[in-house]
C-alpha cells in the first residue's frame, strides 16, 4: 500500500493541495508498475490523461454522488452545483478522486472542472483497423461477392458480433481525464489490497479524518427560520420537556438583520438581548449553531474592510471575499470570533456550492479574484476555504458543523454536507458514496408527508455520520405534527446508545483514515455481489444498515458471507439475500462482535459517564470491544482507547462504566 505523486506537464499554481492540511502518509515520487501505462497529452483545450483500466474492474467515487454508484462506463464532470439533478458528476461536493477494484485509486490535483470518462474503449493510436477488424471486413466482402443471400445489415451484425467476442477482454480500456485550461497536472496514484486501504490512504493524504467532539455526534435540531428569541427558547424548553435527545440547536437566517446577502448582525427585533438568549440556550445543555453564507452585505461591519480583498462580481448585492488571502480570512474570522465568544459552537455554511446551472445566482466562471484565481477555480475551492476561515474563528474548540460545498482533500474538516434536495432514495445513495471521498453526508429530516415517511427518514438519520433534524421551515417539531413523538424519541435514544461506538469509529477515521460510514464494497469487494450494492452501508466496522426508502414497506437485503444478527431482534441470518418486510430499519451485527451499548442520555455533558452494556453476538470468547475517550474537546485533546472483553466490568474510566453483558445467539 503506497501513495505516489506523479507530475505531467506544468501544473497550475492554484490547486487543492496548496490549501490542504499536511498529509499524514508517506508520498513516493517513483513511478509504480501500475502507473507506467499512463499517457499524457496537451492541446489548446487543456490536457488529457489516459489511465489503463482492467476490463473487469469497477470504478467508484467522485465525491458526493446522489444519482449513481457504479461509475464504470459513465462520464463524470467534477463541477460544483447547488441542485445536482442527474448522474452527470455535478455535486455539492465533487471530488476528482476515484477508486477501483483493480487495486488502485487516483486523485487528480486540479481545481478545474475535470471530466472523467470511466472505462471507455480507445482505438489503436495509428487509427487503422485492428487485424481482427481487417479479417472481418475481408469476410464480409467475400460473403457479399459469393451472394449467400444475406443483406448488408445482416452481414454487418455478423461482423459486429464476431468482433465483440474476439475483442472482449482485450480492449484498451481507459479512465480518460480531461482537464480544461491546464497544461499539466499532478496526480496521486494510490495502491492497495482493497478499496478500504485505497480510501484510507487518500484520507491520510488529506491529513487524516476529522475528530469531532462526542457532543457533535449527538442530535442537531434546526429551528424555524422565522423564530425570534422567545420562540427559540420555547422550542428548546419543549425539547427538554419531551426528553428528546438533542445536543445542538441551530438558528437559521432569521437571527441576522439582513440575509441574502449577510450582515452577520443579530436582528434587534427578533433577538433584542442575544447574549442572554445564547446563555439561556447553553445553560439548558445545548451547543449553538448559526446559519450564514459568505456573501457580505453593505450593512455588515466587515464590508468596507473586505472590499480590497474580494472578487469583481457581487452576489445578492454582497461581496465575495477571496479566502485564499490571509487579509480576507483574518477580517472575516476576527468578526466571527465575537459570536464564538458569546457561546456559538458551530456554523452552517450555506450557498457556497454555486448555481451556474440551476438558477444562476452565483458569480460567473470568468470572475476575477485578487489572488489571481478565476471563478471556476474558486467555485471548486469556495466551501473548503470558507470553512477553514470559520475554523480560524472557532479557535481551539472542536466542532461538527455543516457546509454545502466541499471538494478534494477534505477528510480532516469537521463539517457534514447537506442539500436543498429531499429525495430519500437519493439521500441513501449519498450516504453510501460519501465514504469513498473523505466526506460526511447528512440525510437530514425536514417535513414528512405522513408518520411512516417521517419514521423512515429518522431511521436513516440515526445511522449516519450526523443526526440532523432540519426543521428550518416548521413551526412545530415534525414528530408532534404527525403524532409519533414516542417512536422518534426511542429512535434517537438508539443513536445515543451507539454514541461511544460511533465515536470510536471516528477515532479510527482520524488515526487510520478508515471512513466511519462506507459502502459494502469497501470492505467486502472480494464478493462479487458487494460491488453492486448501492443502498446498504457499513456503520462502523461491525454493523450493516439497509434502510427502507420512504414510501416502501419491504426490500431485499444482501449480507456478506458468514453469520449476522438483527440488531433489534437478535434473529440470526446467514450471508446472502434476505427479503425483509418491517416498519423498522434492517440493521445487522457481525457474529463475534462485542458491541458496547450505552444507556442513552439526552445530551453529552463534559462530565457525562456512560453506563455500558456489552452485547455479545455469538462466540465472543476472544472478542474485544474498543472504546475511545477524549481528554477534552480541544484540538490539543489526547485520546485513550480502552479494550474491553466479555469479562470487563465496573469503572473503566471517568467516561465509561461497564454495567453488564447481554448474550445474543
Amino acid at each position: 500500500m503506497s501513495v505516489y505523486k506523479l507530475r505531467y506537464g506544468t501544473p497550475e499554481e492554484v490547486v487543492p493541495s496548496r490549501f490542504a492540511p499536511t498529509p499524514k502518509c508517506e508520498i513516493l515520487e517513483e513511478v509504480p508498475e501500475g502507473a507506467k501505462g499512463i499517457t499524457f497529452t496537451r492541446s489548446a483545450r487543456g490536457c488529457v490523461l489516459n489511465i489503463p483500466l482492467d476490463p473487469t474492474a469497477e470504478v467508484y467515487g467522485f465525491g458526493l454522488q446522489l444519482k449513481g454508484f457504479r461509475q464504470r462506463g459513465q462520464k463524470k464532470m467534477i463541477r460544483p452545483n447547488a441542485d445536482p439533478l442527474s448522474n452527470s458528476g455535478d455535486s455539492h461536493a465533487p471530488v476528482p478522486f476515484f477508486v477501483t477494484t483493480a487495486g488502485f485509486g487516483v486523485y487528480v490535483d486540479t481545481a478545474r472542472y475535470a471530466s472523467f470518462y470511466c472505462g471507455k474503449e480507445m482505438r489503436p493510436a495509428d487509427g487503422r483497423p485492428s487485424s481482427a477488424e481487417e479479417d472481418m471486413i475481408a469476410q464480409q466482402k467475400k460473403a457479399r461477392e459469393a451472394g449467400d443471400g444475406k443483406s448488408d445489415g445482416d452481414l454487418a451484425i455478423d461482423v459486429f458480433s464476431t468482433l465483440y467476442e474476439a475483442k472482449r477482454g482485450t480492449e484498451r480500456n481507459l479512465v480518460t481525464v480531461e482537464i480544461p485550461v491546464a497544461q499539466g497536472v499532478d496526480i496521486y496514484f494510490i495502491t492497495g489490497k482493497d478499496i478500504l486501504s485505497l480510501v484510507s490512504q487518500y484520507n491520510m493524504l488529506s491529513g487524516g479524518g476529522c475528530m469531532p467532539p462526542m457532543w457533535g455526534l449527538g442530535v442537531l435540531y434546526r429551528c424555524d427560520m422565522k423564530f425570534g428569541a422567545d420562540e427559540v427558547l420555547k422550542m428548546a424548553r419543549r425539547i427538554r420537556e419531551l426528553q428528546i435527545p438533542c445536543d445542538i440547536l441551530g438558528l437559521e437566517p432569521g437571527w441576522q438583520s439582513h440575509t441574502y446577502s449577510c450582515s452577520y448582525l443579530w436582528d434587534a427585533g427578533r433577538f433584542p438581548h442575544p447574549e442572554e438568549t445564547v446563555k439561556e440556550i447553553t445553560d439548558m445543555g445545548f451547543h449553538l449553531n448559526l446559519w450564514e453564507h459568505a456573501f457580505v452585505h453593505p450593512t455588515s461591519p466587515v464590508y468596507r474592510d473586505l472590499l480590497p480583498y474580494s472578487g469583481d462580481w457581487l452576489v445578492w448585492e454582497g461581496l465575495v471575499p477571496d479566502f485564499t488571502l490571509p487579509e480576507a480570512r483574518k477580517i472575516f474570522a476576527d468578526y466571527q470570533k465575537k459570536l464564538v465568544a458569546m457561546g456559538v459552537s458551530g456554523f452552517k455554511l450555506d450557498e457556497c456550492d454555486g448555481s451556474d446551472f440551476t438558477g444562476g445566482w452565483t458569480f460567473p466562471n470568468h470572475a476575477c479574484f485578487p489572488s489571481g484565481m478565476d471563478g471556476e477555480q474558486y467555485h471548486s475551492l469556495f466551501g473548503t476555504l470558507y470553512l477553514q476561515t470559520l475554523l480560524d474563528a472557532l479557535g481551539n474548540e472542536r466542532t461538527l458543523s455543516e457546509v454545502r460545498n466541499l471538494g478534494a482533500l477534505a477528510a480532516s474538516y469537521p463539517f457534514a454536507l447537506y442539500s436543498d434536495l429531499y429525495g430519500h432514495r437519493d439521500f441513501i445513495t449519498g450516504v453510501v458514496n460519501a465514504g469513498f471521498s473523505g466526506l460526511l453526508w447528512s440525510p437530514e429530516v425536514r417535513h414528512a408527508t405522513d408518520k411512516a415517511d417521517l419514521l423512515r427518514r429518522v431511521q436513516c438519520v440515526v445511522f449516519s455520520a450526523q443526526a440532523l433534524i432540519n426543521a428550518f421551515y416548521l413551526s412545530e417539531m415534525p414528530w408532534e405534527m404527525h403524532g409519533c413523538t414516542d417512536e422518534v424519541r426511542e429512535l434517537l435514544r438508539v443513536r445515543m446508545a451507539l454514541l461511544p461506538y460511533l465515536f470510536t469509529a471516528f477515532y479510527d477515521y482520524h488515526t487510520e483514515g478508515k471512513p466511519p460510514v462506507r459502502a459494502l464494497v469497501t470492505d467486502y469487494g472480494e464478493e462479487e455481489f458487494a460491488r453492486t450494492v448501492a443502498d446498504e452501508y457499513l456503520f462502523g466496522d461491525a454493523m450493516i444498515v439497509a434502510p427502507i426508502p420512504s414510501g416502501e414497506e419491504e426490500r431485499d437485503v444482501w449480507l456478506p458471507a458468514g453469520v449476522w444478527y438483527d440488531f433489534f431482534t437478535g434473529e440470526r441470518y446467514e450471508g446472502g439475500i434476505h427479503h425483509r418486510a418491517t416498519e423498522g430499519i434492517p440493521v445487522y451485527v457481525k457474529e463475534g462482535t462485542l458491541l458496547p451499548l450505552a444507556e442513552p442520555v439526552e445530551f453529552v455533558r463534559p462530565d457525562t459517564r456512560f453506563d455500558i452494556t456489552l452485547r455479545a453476538y455469538g462466540d465472543c470468547e476472544n472478542a474485544v470491544a474498543r472504546l475511545a475517550e477524549e481528554s477534552d474537546t480541544t484540538y490539543a485533546a489526547t485520546y485513550t482507547v480502552h479494550r474491553l472483553t466479555k469479562d470487563s466490568e465496573g469503572d473503566i474510566s471517568p467516561r465509561y462504566r461497564v454495567v453488564g453483558i447481554e448474550k445474543i445467539g
